[in-house]
């Protein structure tokens, strides 16, 4: 407690004393003081210090394989890799690529290949007629040998394994459709290991379900159920009849099979559940605001139950996005007027104050948001 009562005056620009007291100015604090004032001006002219480049993990690749993987042949599959055969950036199950496509857009696909593949990356595009025509422009324009830009890989979806990370003793896994993509290299992943799991995957119907001859492999583990001819699943059919204690779902699927999933799992604090929607997510607590564009003076009607880009995409189509759930940060704009209210899990603190926000998940708390767009 002596430092509080006496709080100490030392010059910090002097050494201190000898530990004994014997020196005012320890000898030896001395000489290194006395070694560093003529070695760094002499040695700072030889070792100078330069601008480092920031990894922005941007990389042009090429397509060396497409494969339609699904029987509707709404499905395909790219296979990426560099132009010179060289190692790949790792990557772990879960992550995904955001893909440059040339008018522009961006879009994020998960990663469905080997991750101990390291010279070739894999992602597969369902075509969606109704969609942002991201889907579209891939399946009709992108080929073999054609160079793509990319950025990533990037993990928002982590598998954590038992043992390693999570206290869980066995793995079921959940997929739909197309969000067997980031699912794909979590069973291989667990098969792999030697641990314990099963899986469910449905779809509207067999015809619809994409990598279906891929997963046969694991025989009676994987459970195939369509909507055609079993029903929509309950969700006592994608967890087991009573979900035991230490089980750790993932699932990747459609907004309205992730949220009956979560509620049913609710106060389960035994059972872990990790899932990723490739969707925006449900809007909670919404309420209408106006939006400002100050390029033009328009102002934008946001309703309590949709996303400020939905809104903004009514009168600019082209306004970029890609994730639609707040971390990949395409659709950033600055605000000048107007109070945020941020849901995203991408902004730093020092951007917000700045004025950034993030349109497909973030709000306003006040009546009118003004935005540079």
């Amino acid at each position: 407690m002596n430092h509080v009562f006496h709080p100490h005056t030392t010059d910090l620009e002097t050494e201190p004393p000898h530990l004994y007291g014997r020196w005012r100015r320890d000898p030896f604090m001395r000489l290194l003081t006395g070694l560093g004032k003529v070695w760094f001006p002499f040695w700072s002219p030889l070792a100078p210090l330069y601008e480092t480049a920031v990894a922005d993990h941007v990389q042009q690749l090429t397509i060396v394989g497409r494969e339609v993987v699904a029987l509707d042949e709404n499905v395909i599959a790219l296979t990426l890799g560099a132009a010179d055969g060289s190692i790949l950036p790792e990557w772990h199950p879960g992550a995904h690529l955001d893909l440059h496509l040339a008018s522009g857009r961006m879009r994020s696909y998960s990663l469905c290949g080997d991750p101990g593949d390291r010279r070739h990356y894999r992602i597969a595009v369902r075509r969606i007629p109704e969609g942002g025509g991201g889907s579209i422009e891939v399946h009709d324009t992108l080929r073999v040998g054609d160079t793509v830009t990319v950025k990533g890989p990037r993990n928002a979806f982590p598998l954590a394994l038992p043992g390693y990370g999570s206290p869980a003793r066995k793995l079921r896994f959940v997929a739909a459709g197309i969000g067997i993509t980031p699912i794909l290299p979590m069973v291989a992943t667990a098969e792999r290991l030697g641990l314990e799991w099963s899986m469910i995957y449905s779809g509207r119907s067999a015809e619809s379900i994409p990598f279906i001859a891929e997963l046969a492999r694991y025989g009676s583990k994987v459970t195939v159920r369509t909507d055609d001819v079993d029903g929509l699943p309950t969700m006592a059919e994608l967890t087991g009849p009573e979900p035991e204690s230490g089980l750790a779902v993932y699932c990747c699927g459609p907004v309205p099979m992730l949220e009956a999933l979560r509620r049913h799992l609710d106060g389960r604090r035994d059972v872990e559940l990790h899932f990723e929607r490739f969707s925006p997510p449900p809007i909670l607590d919404g309420t209408e605001f106006t939006v400002r564009l100050n390029s033009t003076g328009e102002t934008i009607t946001v309703a309590d139950d949709e996303s400020a880009l939905t809104a903004l995409r009514r009168v600019r189509p082209g306004v970029p996005y890609s994730c639609q759930q707040g971390f990949c940060g395409t659709c950033r704009l600055h605000t000048t007027a107007g109070e945020v209210d941020h849901r995203d899990s991408l902004l730093t603190e020092p951007e917000r104050e700045a004025g950034y926000f993030l349109p497909c998940v973030s709000r306003c708390s006040s009546a009118q948001l003004d935005v540079d767009a």
